[in-house]
């Protein structure tokens, strides 16, 4: 007696298209893909942690907030420091704007100091990310918090009655100073992380060289009001360059764009190149 003819298999299912990208992973990238790719994850990782707590917004949005409605409705009314006709609200507004960026980033050492106690540095640095890309991300994202703190202290400004451009182009403008100006210090406040190593050092560092940049540039007061010695260091300090940029792009005033922007872009390559050189030494 014949054997019955075998059950005919059923055809594999076809995957869903839904899922292919978890089936077959994407090719690597080579080349010059490779550093932009590395940077865009870390800058996609640190702004997950934003996504997971937004209490830092509205925290951060306190202080300059204060600023604007106390001190800058202040000195509007008592007309101390001459701002060259422009009204005093109007005149600080970009000044605070780039003082909370900066008190965004100058803390941002203490973020790296935190991942190489808990061990994520350690497994960041033995993965073939290079370092200036790793750098890179962390001074990004750090731009982008500082954009969105921004965005918090114009609505305010335009609130109180400061007259800003909404001339699309200057905003975009605004948005590209405060992220290079944010890369630099976010990558100061990590190359000191590298050079001290402990977040209690790194907190009376950072509390101490704050209020000095702030003050030492033009946020709150022209440069001509400043002494001989204080000018000097004004043209030093980043920040005022940040705060130029600001004035001219939002209010119109008189500015140096192109001096701004090179100085802004100089200083964040400079910051990356020293933060990533200390990582290794911040990771031992």
């Amino acid at each position: 007696m014949s054997a019955a003819p075998a059950a005919p298999q059923p055809a594999a299912a076809e995957p869903d298209p839904r899922f292919a990208l978890l089936l077959t992973p994407p090719p690597p990238r080579t080349g010059w893909q490779v550093v932009p790719a590395r940077v865009g994850a870390m800058c996609a990782v640190e702004l997950q942690k934003l996504l997971h707590d937004r209490t830092e917004i509205y925290t951060r949005a306190v202080q300059p907030a204060l600023w604007l409605l106390i001190f800058g409705t202040t000195f509007s009314r008592i007309h101390a420091i001459p701002t060259g006709g422009v009204p005093y609200l109007d005149f600080l507004a970009p000044g605070i704007i780039a003082q909370s960026a900066m008190f965004i980033a100058i803390f941002y050492g203490i973020m790296i100091i935190w991942e190489r106690d808990s061990g994520v540095l350690t497994k960041l640095m033995v993965t073939p990310t290079p370092r200036s890309a790793l750098v890179t991300g962390k001074a990004f994202a750090a731009g982008v918090k500082a954009v969105i703190q921004a965005v918090v202290v114009i609505v305010i400004a335009a609130l109180l009655g400061v007259g800003m451009s909404w001339n699309p182009l200057h905003l975009l403008g605004v948005v590209a100073v405060v992220v290079l100006a944010s890369a630099f210090f976010s990558c100061l406040s990590m190359s000191i992380a590298g050079i001290v190593l402990t977040r209690d050092r790194l907190m009376g560092i950072g509390q101490a060289i704050t209020m000095p940049l702030f003050f030492a540039s033009n946020a709150l007061y022209p440069v001509a009001l400043m002494p001989g010695w204080l000018q000097a260091v004004s043209k030093v300090n980043p920040l005022s360059y940040q705060v130029d940029a600001l004035r001219g792009l939002l209010i119109g005033t008189p500015s140096h764009l192109g001096l701004d922007f090179g100085v802004l872009a100089f200083a964040a390559a400079v910051g990356i190149v020293t933060a990533g050189s200390l990582l290794g030494r911040l990771a031992r």
